[in-house]
């Protein structure tokens, strides 16, 4: 029996996803480290079982109502766990984006500065003091009655709805309108209202034109369709909708990302005319704090927003000093540029991530271990030392730090070390070594090992000579200030730069029609699907190979099964008491809903009647549930060059670990990165095509990185160019031209410090990139 006091959190028999009956212990209020390849299940040790045990714990403390559905969402798959602590999780998950989440109001500092308003703010003679809420644009007491809060109005111009004058309307001069049936029949109700739908829109009176576009009038008439000679068209009542009322409505009313995007195209984007973009009523923005009102002091960075906080009273003291203590964690971790005021969407995984880390470290916890998802993702060299004090202080508190990483210094950094592996998938799922860092140079089968103790210098690289230069610029947004850069073509390039200095601004502005881009492919880290309907075999168009070869197997022929058969997504195969999902949510009232298994078909999505067909031995849902790997061995020697072609090609990018049927909603923002990637690796290229990524090695293993830019480099070697922003000195160090912004974060970036190749860079005065370059010029394995 364990003393109540055990110092160990010890782990019995862990088989969650690819672990082996893992038995591992690690110390409390130490800094452990979880390190091994992806895929090798270091995420499934620390989040599925550790993490997702504590969390069944704190249900099981709960009201009856939450046990009764602890049963529905599924404990982890372990044997026992003792000498656990409650948990905090900080995963990256990337939340839905929403355009009134701020950094203000994920790290609560919004609440401070409305308070200090409130009850310290000078207001005009004879004004009431208002309540906190009516300082905040997001209530109805403060939002601004003309835009509802959210600053911006949209509206639409003759220009953008019809680009083409010279068209008439039956030919689609009207571009924002609908395609297909719906298009059709807003031109036949113009045409029934004795509109000339066959002129060119340009020789059309003017206010005609007004009408057609933008009218809020819905006549209803009675249509006559023109006959075809294959079908008989009925007269039908149509209700007309002018351009910029449909575009309206599409961009506020549509599910369809799609549509919302097409919409967006033909609207434009103005701050409101009432509140100037503050979003708030005009009496919030007449109460001041130090000269200036709550937007002005919101679109500050949040370094000077703390230095212009002066108290002349008790109340404001203790106020401002109550938001400076809040402000102070978020600057340390390198963050001080954000303003209060910047849309969560706009920040990157890894610094919404750091602002959460900010908020834990105020909340005064003590005694739960905190497990964590990459902290150092997104983070340049420099920032990572404030990280580790950060860490460092949270352990200090009387907490245990439990860290998901590959970051080299951050595991050098540790306490304690378990590494995962020797591979990914069923070739991982073993605890190769748990203990000290430095022990883990004994561990022969160890990927962490090679790159954590090679002190190798590095192998001198032939830098390519580039075929061409494609010139950006001046380029005014955010902080950048009519900056110019030239990027070689064909070769391969690397930004660099500390958070915040302006890197994925840059590259933003690389667009198709530049001279010299030729064929453009933008490989960001968003979600390849929001709901766990879209997964990896959608998403590649590998599904509807396999569709198709389940639907030509002899069974299927003889139950009359077509391809739609093998859909989870329509009615007829898929299992309908979770529609498909295989998952049903669970509402937890006062907690997040979460998924659980579906209590029909357990998971596996269809009906029994379609997983009565099978091909080569495996029913649908089994094929799904292959890893890339193994779905490769299993259609070896089949004649599907399409399924071949893509496995290849998800194999050659490291994500042989993955499941064919693994939901989006599971996959990291690196994985979903590399899975378009591959999809676009699939294709036949012809031409020169330029490609973008931001932060490729997000979540990267080290060995992982190898493959990544094996497949990078092979790109470049076959004619193209590759542009990518990094931190990981490796790639930097092995890319051929590098542009380095900064020197700092917000206002004290957005220049261009130094360009050229690697060596060169590495020497430039004033970069706080130069000295880890350096470093790793000496010593990169």
């Amino acid at each position: 029996m364990h003393s109540p006091h055990d110092p160990y959190v010890r782990v019995r028999g862990a088989r969650e996803h690819n672990l082996r009956g893992v038995d591992v212990d690690i110390p409390r209020d130490v800094l452990a480290v979880f390190t091994g390849v992806s895929g090798s299940g270091k995420s499934s040790l620390a989040f599925g079982t550790i993490y997702a045990e504590a969390q069944r714990r704190y249900f099981e403390s709960v009201a009856p109502y939450a046990r009764r559905l602890i049963h529905q969402v599924g404990a982890p798959k372990v044997g026992e766990i003792t000498g656990l602590p409650p948990a905090v999780s900080l995963q990256q998950r990337r939340s839905a984006p929403t355009s009134r989440s701020s950094v203000g109001t994920v790290t609560n500092l919004s609440n401070s500065l409305r308070m200090l308003f409130s009850r310290a703010g000078d207001y005009p003679p004879g004004a009431e003091r208002l309540d906190s809420d009516a300082f905040s644009p997001n209530t109805a007491a403060g939002a601004c009655p003309a835009c509802h809060g959210l600053g911006q109005v949209h509206g639409t111009t003759e220009e953008l709805l019809v680009p083409d004058p010279s068209l008439s309307i039956r030919a689609g001069a009207i571009a924002a309108w609908p395609g297909a049936w719906q298009g059709k029949n807003l031109r036949d109700i113009l045409d029934t209202l004795g509109y000339d739908v066959d002129r060119p829109w340009r020789e059309l009176p003017a206010e005609e034109r007004q009408w057609i576009l933008f009218t809020d009038e819905q006549p209803v008439v009675t249509v006559h369709p023109v006959r075809d000679a294959e079908r008989i068209q009925r007269p039908y009542q149509g209700t007309y909708m002018s351009a910029r009322r449909y575009v309206m409505k599409t961009f506020s009313d549509t599910k369809s990302p799609t549509l919302r995007a097409k919409a967006e195209r033909f609207l434009t984007t103005a701050p409101c005319p009432v509140c100037g973009g503050s979003r708030l009523r005009p009496e919030a923005l007449a109460v001041t704090f130090a000269g200036r009102n709550i937007a002005e002091l919101a679109a500050l960075p949040l370094v000077q927003l703390a230095q212009s906080l002066t108290a002349d009273s008790e109340t404001a003291r203790v106020l401002t000093e109550d938001l400076k203590a809040r402000i102070a964690p978020v600057a340390e971790l390198g963050l001080g540029y954000l303003s209060l005021d910047r849309a969560t969407p706009t920040l990157s995984a890894g610094e919404l991530q750091r602002l959460r880390l900010a908020t834990q470290l105020r909340s005064g916890l003590f005694g739960v271990v905190y497990v964590l998802d990459e902290p150092s993702a997104g983070l340049h060299p420099a920032d990572t030392e404030a990280l580790l004090t950060v860490l460092a202080r949270l352990k200090s508190a009387g907490n245990s730090v439990f860290v998901v990483e590959h970051h080299l210094d951050v595991v050098r950094g540790a306490d304690w070390l378990v590494d995962v592996g020797p591979r990914a998938g069923e070739h991982g799922g073993r605890v190769l070594h748990s203990g000290p860092v430095a022990e883990l140079e004994r561990v022969a089968e160890s990927a962490t090992a090679r790159f954590l103790f090679d002190r190798s210098p590095a192998p001198v690289r032939e830098v390519r000579a580039p075929s061409g230069q494609l010139k950006i610029g001046p380029v005014t947004r955010h902080n950048l200030r009519g900056v110019t850069a030239e990027f070689p073509l064909g070769v391969f390039t690397a930004v660099t730069g500390v958070s915040g200095s302006g890197k994925s601004t840059l590259i933003g502005e690389v667009t198709e029609d530049l001279e010299g881009v030729g064929r453009l492919v933008s490989v960001d880290q968003k979600p390849i699907g929001r709901t766990p309907r879209s997964n990896l075999a959608t998403y590649t168009g590998l599904f509807d190979v396999v569709r198709k070869v389940f639907a030509v197997t002899e069974e299927a022929r003889r139950r009359d099964y077509g391809v739609g058969r093998f859909s989870f997504n329509v009615a007829g195969g898929r299992c309908e008491t979770c529609q498909g999902e295989g998952f049903v949510s669970v509402e937890l009232l006062f907690l997040p809903s979460t998924y659980a298994p579906c209590p029909d078909c357990g998971g596996a999505r269809y009906n029994p009647e379609t997983l009565e067909v099978t091909y080569r031995g495996r029913n649908i849902a089994q094929v799904l549930d292959l890893t890339v790997e193994a779905a490769a061995r299993f259609f070896a020697g089949t004649d599907t060059p399409a399924v071949a072609r893509s496995l290849t090609t998800l194999l050659d990018v490291g994500l042989g670990y993955l499941r064919l049927g693994q939901p989006a909603t599971e996959l990291s923002g690196g994985e979903a990165q590399r899975i378009k990637l591959a999809s676009e690796l699939q294709r036949v290229r012809r031409g020169h095509t330029l490609y973008l990524l931001d932060e490729p090695t997000t979540g990267l293993h080290p060995a992982d990185v190898e493959v990544l830019m094996r497949q990078l480099h092979g790109l470049v070697d076959a004619g193209h160019t590759v542009v990518v922003v990094e931190h990981d000195m490796t790639v930097v160090a092995g890319a051929d031209w590098v542009i380095d912004l900064g020197p700092g974060g917000g206002e004290a970036g957005g220049r261009i410090v130094a360009a050229g190749p690697p060596t060169e860079v590495a020497r430039a005065a004033g970069s706080r990139t130069a000295p880890y370059l350096t470093r790793t010029l000496r010593q990169a394995p």
